[in-house]
């Protein structure tokens, strides 16, 4: 059996996972020896519903586990329930934003590739069909070179999981699995209920639309000879997708990303976070990983 623990068991995710695990024959070898969660509620009903031991604490599974699973809402609870565990080597699932923190991100990632830590996770929206296809198109310059993009997603103006950083990871992925995972600066501005963002690359930009608490996604490409864009309908297939990398990583399998890919999107957002503050154009500083 593959044992693993889920802490931070807030969100969607964990309940997804665990309805997997359950009941789907591919992943009929995974053991989950127990659910953690600052919110005791929530973990209670995990318990209720799936059968699943809680953890007294998030420490509790350290050395009995073969690979963790971190989904907590807040952030900056995600480098803190990897901690214990990072020395054991074990593979991790870490959900988005990896953290809140540039400085923490970096760290994090360098003690996890110290310890060949294999990871996957961020945002679901990477697994999403359509947004692989046009990552593809633009790697393949379907329709000639890509001119620009425009891709609109949901955030939680006030919310009490990190702020800003709460629910904007999911463009900000968005736009880095198809335009690239290193815009050079970014410009943000908010006007009303939405913050509009220019992602700046070196030959094009791309249009972000935050929707305050309103759930649609959307994303485009535009090139030369084409345009490419639709509406992102909210599916369960990305949670499965994203748990079958995890599953991967369980049977020994190589991490999807780098580790400076990984985190690049923690850097991506902390540069929305200055220019929303600066009202001026923020360089993204990847110099610091």
């Amino acid at each position: 059996m593959k044992k693993i623990a889920i802490l931070g068991c807030e969100n969607s995710h964990a309940s997804a996972f665990l309805k997997y695990i359950q009941e789907k024959e591919e992943f009929a070898d995974v053991e989950v020896v127990g659910v953690y969660s600052d919110n005791p509620e929530a973990s209670e009903k995990l318990r209720d519903k799936y059968g699943v031991p809680i953890l007294e604490n998030y420490t509790d599974a350290v050395g009995t586990i073969d690979g963790l699973v971190i989904t907590a809402r807040h952030g900056d609870n995600h480098y803190k329930y990897a901690k214990p565990y990072i020395e054991s080597g074990i593979p991790m699932f870490i959900d988005k934003p990896i953290t809140i923190s540039e400085a923490e991100a970096v760290e994090f990632m360098g003690r996890l590739e110290r310890s060949n830590v294999r990871i996957s996770g961020g945002s679901s929206l990477k697994q999403d069909a359509f947004v692989k296809q046009l990552k593809q198109e633009a790697l393949e310059e379907v329709g000639g070179k890509t001119l620009g993009g425009y891709v609109r997603a949901p955030y939680q103006k006030e919310n009490a999981y990190g702020g800003f950083y709460f629910y904007s990871p999911h463009l900000v992925e968005i736009v880095c699995e198809v335009f690239g995972k290193y815009p050079i600066s970014v410009t943000a501005k908010e006007n009303g209920e939405q913050v509009h963002v220019l992602f700046h690359y070196e030959n094009y930009d791309c249009v972000g639309l935050y929707c305050n608490k309103n759930y649609l996604y959307y994303a485009s490409r535009m090139a030369e000879t084409t345009v490419n864009g639709a509406e992102i309908p909210s599916t369960n297939h990305w949670f499965y997708e994203e748990f079958k990398e995890f599953y991967g990583l369980l049977e020994g399998k190589e991490q999807p990303v780098s580790y400076r890919d990984f985190i690049a999107p923690v850097f991506v957002t902390a540069a929305i976070d200055r220019a929303l503050e600066s009202g001026k154009e923020e360089l993204v500083r990847f110099d610091l990983m």
